[in-house]
């Protein structure tokens, strides 16, 4: 465990009328009425800048923040590698279990901190899971992060991935299109899953290689859905090996209420193509993929 240096957590307030007590029992649910009330007690809490009380009424505009405390962070591989570099981003390879962006506990331990180490401008254009390794990109100007969302927004970024299902896939390709959204989930109330009123994906599956028990997929995403891979592969009747969380329909499993951030499974991102925001040029980057996800006579350097 390492201590990171604390964080304050700022909130504007939308709707006034509710005390401060309530208020963050009813938004920020992770932590317990009694959590909230012992951080009132010790001065965490600031409303306006000055200590908040529990029964002050709030009103719209005013500001909460809630400075915590330095605390410990899980080990984890923190190390990444430079794929591609300019003036206008940067893209880099991100190691398996290390999160993207804080959340979970993750703080400084996140690839965003570790990158604007060296790259203080860099803002995230996208996400992977913390298990999942590959490319992510990072613009390092206002004006770039501008011209790559519309080009994600644009569908005129590739992405590709490999990822392990289990079972043997008696297909050599085909598509997946069932719509993703919120389904129940006896943790978190929602989680993202296969749902016919959920928003449309596409993911296009190919096979590479049919193992002994298990097939190794190249999956192209249209579309960039939470989740998306893990829960369309399990939906075709091949949920990534190890992967504690969907299983087959790409439903959350029942009787095992995993958090999505929980590991196992093997899902890498390979390939990253986009107009580089600059130039106007294909800018085709590529990550070697682990050693389980590679084929049997694929060598990397």
């Amino acid at each position: 465990m390492t201590r990171n240096r604390g964080f304050a957590y700022r909130e504007r307030v939308r709707d006034g009328g509710a005390r401060v007590l309530e208020h963050l029992v009813r938004h920020h649910a992770h932590s317990s009425e009694a959590q909230w009330r012992e951080r009132l007690e010790r001065g965490e809490v600031d409303l306006d800048g000055a200590p908040a009380a529990p029964d002050t009424l709030l009103a719209a505009g005013q500001e909460l923040v809630w400075r915590r405390p330095p605390w410990d962070e899980p080990e984890v591989d923190t190390g990444f590698r430079v794929l591609f570099e300019d003036a206008a981003l940067v893209a880099v390879h991100k190691p398996r279990g290390l999160p993207t962006l804080p959340g979970g506990g993750f703080l400084e331990h996140t690839l965003l901190a570790q990158v604007r180490v060296r790259y203080p401008e860099a803002s995230p254009m996208h996400r992977l899971g913390r298990e999942t390794t590959g490319i992510v990109l990072f613009s390092r100007t206002p004006e770039s992060g501008a011209l790559i969302q519309a080009a994600w927004r644009g569908r005129r970024v590739e992405k590709r991935y490999r990822a392990l299902g289990s079972g043997l896939c008696a297909r050599d390709s085909f598509e997946v299109s069932v719509p993703i959204g919120p389904v129940p989930h006896p943790w978190l109330g929602t989680l993202h899953a296969a749902s016919e009123r959920g928003r449309p994906a596409l993911s296009r599956v190919r096979v590479v290689e049919r193992r002994e028990r298990d097939t190794l997929f190249q999956v192209d995403i249209e579309t960039g859905r939470p989740h998306q891979i893990r829960i369309h592969l399990a939906w075709a009747g091949h949920p990534l090996v190890g992967d504690p969380l969907y299983g087959e329909g790409g439903l959350p499993r029942s009787g095992l209420p995993a958090l999505p951030g929980d590991g196992g499974y093997l899902l890498h991102a390979e390939r990253l193509a986009f107009p580089h925001p600059v130039t106007g040029q294909l800018l085709e980057l590529w990550a070697p993929p682990p050693q389980e996800l590679r084929l049997r006579d694929e060598i990397y350097d």
